[in-house]
């Protein structure tokens, strides 16, 4: 979709006063050289250093509790001395300080000339209170701070004086509360706060961008006030009331920009594609060989009346897994093609585009031959078009497409490309919509004379909070029933530490199943074991690192030395073969045509098989290592299992400790096969900012504040009022609100991009 038309796309020119002043750059406000600082934090504007909020707040007489502390994280921390020692005389001496917060201890270390060792005593006197800042190392198997930065406070927790260079701190603790920011090894918690003091003194008489109305409605405080209360607090519910008021903008700039999004869609004219009866789509229904659910049949009616509307269909269909997402777009399409349009499919990889490409020829039959002599009637051509594909069949696909021979265009990214030309683009078909940006989706919309209907799916089923946010400029279809007739999956968490035994007992498991016919899947994370996680072709990786202290410390299986230890090891008996993304295109089309034909007993693979992969006769999965894998991707791995009449087992094998977040990931994977239920709980084991991907993606969030599990009350307040407003204003007419779409479009968001 193009840029908003009826916001500036000049970020400079703001129409706000308030917005002209939160975009200036911070050099301007503290200094180049600690603006320089701020880097590292991803932070150069004023209203950036506003928004980089401290992550608790503690009173002068409230000590830190140094349990909490793990080696190599930067901490400042309050706690009294309980003694010093000095070591040594010559210009390299040492002093040693305890500090205690009355149940541990932690041990500063300073090395200087006498005169200021002596000076450092003086200052960190047995009983005197103050504030620490360092990282945290280890010595002598105790944790410790070497050279802290601190500053002392007198009993009532105020600043005691001190040291010239720690003027700074000062005004830090001259509120009742002390607030602690998310630091760095150069840029101190006291420096960002005389930063934030700073940009504040330069919002001095602000006036807040959003109408009063909105304030109103939203029952939150003046920006500055809310800034001041964050920042400067004198009791933590006024500090809680300000940050209610930066989060509310958040999710109200969010959804502002996505509900204007969904109001200039509307004025975009499209193509009406209306159903018409006794053509291709009615020849399809009539050859299925099961009854749609009542959910593939509502979503479908959905699809329907947005394609025979004169403004272009922008809907999302999420799915559970084994839902049925497929028929659905592929009545969707055929609909189109009877229309007299055609139909591009835009699939991520290679591997799952000539699966979809296999998938819809074999559902289609006879009806997919168009051009043929013995061409059904109403039949159309289906084609396929990779970048990897010889320069023959290119030419061929490409003709097809540009002559109109080919309802209906699968492909990957080469879909994209310039030389690729449409007769008369009706839908585009988005699969694994998180996978593709708004430019390439553009870019594919690009190729039709107006601008054609757009229907993206995905498999991972979506929290609503995180819909509205990352996916609220598209109307929203949900499938949760799957068809009848799939079978059960049992999901197992195997121990490899405490009961190493069972991962034997695994591969013989797999004998049993291929001796009774059937076929299964081995997982790795990694394709050599010098390699980081594969996951995706297109670059995210797997979720292979684990959180801080809980994680494997192993190296992870990796594809070509576990197949190479199954094939001549406990699978030998068995036709083993492996699929991963550096293989040609044409290496992974025979693998998987192979197993699907079930010439291949045993695929072990990386996530590369993660949507898709459709073999009805495979009963069992191997997850290696799952315990860096993510709830979602563990449901699509799963989801390749139990596709047809026989129960599935899938074994999720771990080293994890039972009271790791990993652990408990994959105690709720093993505990349902809910996709939406998952969600949920995926989103509440996050930690803050990964919800939108940056994670699974390897890329920040684009959310500062928000929690999209926490917040979820607030963000469906927020997205009211926005509707409200777009409703009411629908050209921005009011500055505030043309400034706030303004500055979501000018960040280039992640969320924004993937939407």
């Amino acid at each position: 979709m193009a840029r908003l038309a009826a916001v500036s796309t000049t970020v400079s020119r703001w129409r706000t006063d308030a917005y002209a002043r939160l975009a200036k750059k911070l050099d301007g406000v503290i200094g180049d050289k600690t603006a320089k600082q701020f880097e590292k934090l991803r932070i150069s504007t004023v209203g950036e250093l506003l928004a980089h909020v401290p992550r608790r707040y503690m009173s002068g007489t409230e000590l830190s509790d140094l349990k909490t502390l793990k080696e190599g994280e930067e901490v400042a921390v309050l706690a009294e001395v309980a003694s010093t020692s000095q070591h040594g005389n010559g210009p390299r001496s040492r002093l040693e300080a305890r500090i205690t917060d009355g149940h541990g201890y932690l041990t500063l270390a300073f090395f200087g000339k006498p005169h200021l060792i002596t000076y450092w005593q003086k200052q960190l006197s047995q009983g005197s209170r103050g504030i620490f800042a360092g990282k945290v190392g280890r010595f002598r198997d105790e944790l410790q701070l070497a050279h802290p930065e601190f500053v002392m406070l007198d009993e009532y927790g105020r600043f005691a004086g001190g040291r010239k260079e720690n003027v700074v701190l000062a005004e830090v603790t001259r509120t009742e509360l002390i607030g602690l920011y998310p630091a760095t090894s150069r840029l101190r918690t006291w420096t960002i706060a005389d930063s934030v003091n700073l940009a504040l003194d330069s919002l001095a008489g602000m006036e807040d961008p959003l109408p009063a109305r909105v304030r109103e409605q939203a029952g939150v405080a003046d920006l500055l006030a809310a800034y001041k209360a964050v920042h400067q607090p004198q009791t933590r519910a006024e500090a809680a009331d300000g940050l209610g008021r930066l989060k509310f903008d958040e999710a109200f700039a969010i959804g502002l920009t996505m509900a204007h999004r969904r109001s200039e869609a509307r004025k975009h004219p499209s193509v009406p594609r209306p159903r018409r009866s006794d053509g291709i789509l009615d020849a399809f229904d009539a050859k299925l060989p099961y009854t749609l659910t009542e959910g593939q049949q509502l979503v479908s009616d959905q699809i329907f009346a947005d394609l025979a509307a004169d403004h272009p269909m922008q809907r999302l269909l999420q799915g559970e897994v084994g839902s049925g997402k497929t028929v659905v777009a592929i009545r969707a399409m055929l609909a189109v093609v009877d229309a007299g349009g055609q139909a591009a499919f835009l699939a991520p990889t290679e591997v799952l585009a000539t699966q979809h490409f296999q998938t819809i020829t074999r559902m289609l039959g006879e009806l997919a031959a168009g051009g043929t002599l013995d061409a059904a009637d109403h039949a159309t051509q289906v084609t396929l078009l990779t970048g990897s594909m010889p320069a023959a069949r290119k030419r061929e696909a490409l003709l097809a497409a540009a002559g109109g021979e080919a309802g209906i265009v699968i492909g990957t990214h080469a879909l994209l490309s310039d030389q690729v030309q449409f007769a008369d683009l009706g839908l585009v078909v988005v699969d694994e919509q998180h996978r593709f940006g708004v430019e390439q989706r553009a870019a594919l919309s690009s190729k039709a004379e107006t601008q054609p209907h757009v229907l993206v799916m995905t498999a991972t089923p979506i929290p609503r909070t995180v819909a509205m946010t990352s996916f609220g400029d598209l109307e929203t279809s949900v499938l949760r029933e799957v068809p009848s007739g799939r079978a059960a999956v049992q999901s197992v968490v195997v121990d490899m530490v405490n009961s190493p035994t069972w991962v034997d007992r695994a591969w013989q498991r797999i004998v049993e199943e291929v001796a009774d016919g059937r076929q299964a899947y081995v997982v790795c994370s990694r394709i050599t074991a010098g390699d980081k996680a594969e996951g995706w072709e297109d670059g995210r990786i797997a979720e292979d690192e684990p959180e801080e202290g809980e994680g494997p410390q192993r190296p992870a299986m990796a594809v070509e030395e576990l197949y190479s230890q199954l094939s001549t090891g406990p699978l030998s008996s068995l036709r083993v073969a492996m699929l991963h993304g550096r293989m040609s295109g044409e290496d992974k089309d025979d693998t998987m045509r192979r197993y699907a034909a079930g010439e291949i007993d045993v695929l072990v693979a990386t996530t590369v098989i993660e949507v898709g992969v459709d073999v009805p006769n495979a009963s069992m999965m191997v997850i290696c290592d799952a315990d860096r894998f993510g709830i979602s991707q563990l449901h699509q791995l799963r989801g390749r299992i139990g596709r047809g009449q026989h129960p599935g087992v899938c074994l999720l094998l771990s080293s994890s400790p039972p009271e790791s977040l990993a652990a408990q990931r994959l105690t709720a994977v093993a505990a349902t096969r809910d996709g939406f239920e998952l969600a949920e709980e995926d989103l509440r084991l996050r930690r803050e900012g990964d919800v939108l991907g940056s994670a699974q993606a390897g890329r920040r969030s684009s959310l500062r504040l928000l929690n999209v599990f926490r917040d979820r009350e607030l963000i469906s307040q927020a997205r009211e009022i926005a509707d409200d407003c777009i409703a009411g204003d629908p050209e921005l007419t009011d500055p505030g609100l043309a400034d706030t779409v303004e500055r979501i479009e000018s960040l280039s968001g992640e969320w924004l991009e993937r939407s």
